[in-house]
């Protein structure tokens, strides 16, 4: 368990893991329940997560990743997908407030033939923009989550995207985001923290 303040200066990408870790179903889950309070634009949630632990699908994954050796010694390799058509899912994200009565039935319409029209009449370049943005959104908050439960990650695009996605048969209007390692790090090895800029480096108020 950590304060807020240790969990992000303790969160590093580890480079290396420790072999043989298993991760189960249940820790793994305790992770996305946290991460599912991520923000999301319009909560619209546009985030699919992939785990892969099977050792052969890691294998596949590890070569269109460049054989990168920390895949092969993850406890998980993680697929992160933003979805592109995240927007049509606003009926269903909303008729929860409806069917409580939190909004009206014209509320309700509204909300849904707005959230719509702002990615339709955007394109599909923004669509897609959108997709990887919300997904690093979520991606961030999983590595902070798995953090908190003893759990060190690497975020990852080092990989062929098209690879990847037909290894582990996403559907066309998914695109990945990110791929990020988990497991117990192996600090044996561990480098210094890379150089942080100071704050005055990198904010302004006001203007630019």
């Amino acid at each position: 368990m950590h304060d807020f303040e240790s969990l992000v200066k303790e969160r590093r990408s580890a480079i290396k893991f420790v072999e043989g870790i298993e991760i189960g179903d249940r820790e793994l889950n305790e992770i996305f329940e946290l991460v599912k309070f991520g923000p999301s634009a319009f909560n619209l949630q546009h985030t699919k997560y992939i785990v892969v632990r099977d050792p052969d699908i890691k294998q596949r994954i590890y070569e269109a990743a460049y054989k990168q050796f920390k895949v092969r010694t993850a406890s998980a390799a993680i697929l992160v997908l933003g979805y592109m058509d995240a927007h049509l899912d606003a009926p269903r994200i909303n008729e929860g407030l409806l069917n409580l009565g939190v909004i009206s039935k014209q509320e309700f319409e509204y909300e849904v033939t707005s959230v719509q029209s702002f990615y339709n009449q955007r394109g599909e370049i923004f669509k897609r923009e959108e997709a990887i943005r919300n997904a690093n959104l979520s991606a961030m908050l999983f590595m902070l989550a798995a953090k908190h439960k003893g759990w060190d990650t690497c975020p990852m695009i080092g990989f062929n995207p098209q690879a990847i996605t037909e290894v582990l048969q996403v559907p066309d209007r998914y695109v990945p985001a990110l791929l990020i390692t988990l497991g117990k790090e192996d600090t044996s090895k561990r480098r210094l923290r890379g150089y942080r800029k100071p704050v005055n480096e990198f904010v302004s108020y006001d203007y630019f």
